[in-house]
């Protein structure tokens, strides 16, 4: 079964990952191309304007595959060497994939987000969780460190602390509690999640297209960069936006009292 079911609409590209039986685990030979792929027609479709990740079935993601692990193939066999490369080539393909998206990310998190899952969900920009949804970064349970970034990203959204007390200890949150961090902006029932999610992903898309990918790659540049530097970049990306179509269109309706209609001019 293909790893992702893809489906645009309304300016909003929306990723399934479709593993739903086993949970939505991820490592499988290919699994890196298909983001890759996806992502990369995202990135070249000035059409879309947001994007939904969430997974088939009752799990977000449990992670990196268990059984593969136990049987050390795929990605997770080989020498030291081969399965580092199966990291680079694969696992960590889908994450760079995730993290080069041009276009606002929105994670519904439909259930378990653990390990490599959770890692996922957090390098979406926004992320909406059901009830049902679990939170953790378990890898030192199964012997191994956090091999997909997460100790980069994940202290970024929840702080040090918090985040070291997951990595330390393999704890499990519960929705609730990953809104009181900060991991979620809102928790939902699960029968709205997908609800919720349109319905965000829909005000994202109302906006004007260019101006809405520079905004993320502000944001993005911001992480690392100097506020002198973040000034500069903020100028001149601003001196492009001005010269735009949608600049005016937002400017008359503005006046007009109307709602914007943005194209992308």
């Amino acid at each position: 079964m293909g790893l992702l079911t893809i489906e645009t609409a309304d300016h909003v590209t929306t990723l399934t990952l479709n593993r739903p039986d086993t949970m939505n685990p991820l490592g499988a030979k290919g699994d890196g191309d298909a983001f890759a792929a996806a992502c990369d027609a995202i990135n070249t479709d000035m059409d879309v304007r947001c994007a939904i990740l969430t997974g088939a079935g009752r799990a977000f993601s449990a992670g990196g595959d268990i059984k593969a692990m136990k049987e050390r193939t795929g990605t997770f066999g080989g020498t030291a060497p081969e399965i580092s490369d199966g990291y680079r080539n694969n696992i960590h393909k889908v994450l760079r994939a995730l993290y080069g998206l041009r276009v606002p990310l929105i994670a519904a998190v439909n259930g378990p987000a653990i390990g490599l899952g959770c890692d996922l969900a957090c390098l979406a920009d926004m992320r909406i969780a059901s009830a049902r949804a679990k939170f953790g970064v378990t890898f030192l349970k199964l012997g191994i460190i956090p091999g997909d970034g997460g100790t980069w990203i994940l202290p970024r959204i929840i702080g040090e602390a918090r985040a070291a007390e997951l990595f330390y200890t393999g704890d499990v949150i519960d929705a609730a509690t990953a809104q009181e961090w900060g991991l979620v902006s809102r928790v939902v029932e699960g029968d709205r999640l997908m609800d919720e999610a349109r319905a965000l992903a829909a005000r994202v898309a109302a906006m004007p297209p260019h101006a809405l990918r520079q905004a993320k790659n502000l944001m993005r540049q911001g992480r690392s960069i100097s506020y002198d530097s973040a000034l500069e970049m903020a100028a001149n990306t601003q001196a492009l936006m001005h010269l735009t179509e949608d600049h005016m269109e937002g400017i008359d309706a503005l006046l007009e009292k109307r709602a914007p209609r943005f194209t992308g001019g």
